[in-house]
């Protein structure tokens, strides 16, 4: 009978510190793509309640003319919404309505920055005017 040799089976150091030198490679590379995932979801995030919002002062104004005055209203409020709130903006996570006829004036507060005579409305901050 010969000699039966057991055989140790494992990783030697080198192997695991090459795999977790490239698990860090891999992740450095990833994570700007991550990062950025959260910038672009708040851009659709905001731009998904700015829709919600036109959609309901476009109601408004139908309801409005049906009734023979046609216009917007003079303010944004909760009553406008199904779930009764405005929507909040994700950067500043605020659903106040400021009055206002130009972005550029926006105070940067958070909010909505509305013009109730053409019915448009903004992110209530200088940085976020295209939307």
């Amino acid at each position: 009978m010969g000699v039966i040799r057991k055989m140790k089976r494992g990783f030697t150091l080198i192997e695991l510190v090459m795999v977790i030198v490239i698990l860090g490679i891999l992740a450095a590379t990833a994570l700007p793509r991550f990062i950025d995932l959260s910038s672009q979801a708040k851009e659709a995030a905001a731009k998904g309640s700015l829709g919600g919002i036109r959609a309901a002062l476009s109601i408004q104004y139908a309801s409005n003319a049906v009734s023979g005055s046609a216009g917007y209203p003079a303010n944004i409020t909760a009553g406008m919404f199904a779930d009764s709130q405005v929507p909040r903006e994700p950067y500043v996570n605020s659903s106040g309505v400021v009055a206002g006829s130009d972005p550029s004036t926006a105070t940067g507060a958070g909010g909505w920055l509305y013009d109730s005579a053409n019915g448009r409305v903004w992110i209530n901050h200088s940085s976020y005017t295209t939307y």
